[in-house]
């Protein structure tokens, strides 16, 4: 994101577990400092993928497009994108979306959202000004 215009605040790794990563993202969300949060990882078939139920029981409204568009254009890449459970959504004004935990896939998929990222903050934020970008 660095690269893209966008500065990491933090970066932190946590374990498999719903009231950890639930309280992280709630942290960043709520402290009306944080534009985004990535998440990478947990949005499998295993027992502990948690992920998406986590980012479920955390947002106000979920962004089902985002996460459709990662999956339809890593269809493109691998077959396993369609057991790929990622999730985004909005927490106040903060966008969460769920990347996948292999490094090509987050480059892939954060490829995929990265376009539309800063005008959703912006509406989010009631910042947006002039038309939608195309």
């Amino acid at each position: 994101m660095d690269g893209a215009g966008h500065e990491v605040v933090n970066r932190v790794i946590l374990p498999d577990d719903i009231d950890q990563l639930s309280t992280q993202i709630k942290t960043w969300c709520d402290s009306g400092k944080v534009d985004i949060v990535l998440t990478t990882g947990g949005t499998g078939l295993s027992s502990r993928d948690v992920m998406p139920e986590v980012t479920r029981a955390l947002i106000d409204l979920e962004i089902p497009g985002m996460a459709e568009a990662m999956r339809a254009e890593s269809l493109k890449v691998t077959k396993m994108a369609m057991i790929s459970r990622a999730v985004s959504g909005v927490r106040g004004t903060t966008l969460i979306i769920n990347l996948p935990g292999s490094t090509s896939g987050v480059r892939d998929n954060l490829g995929v959202v990265l376009p539309v990222i800063e005008h959703a903050v912006e509406v989010l934020q009631d910042r947006q000004a002039g038309d939608h970008p195309i």
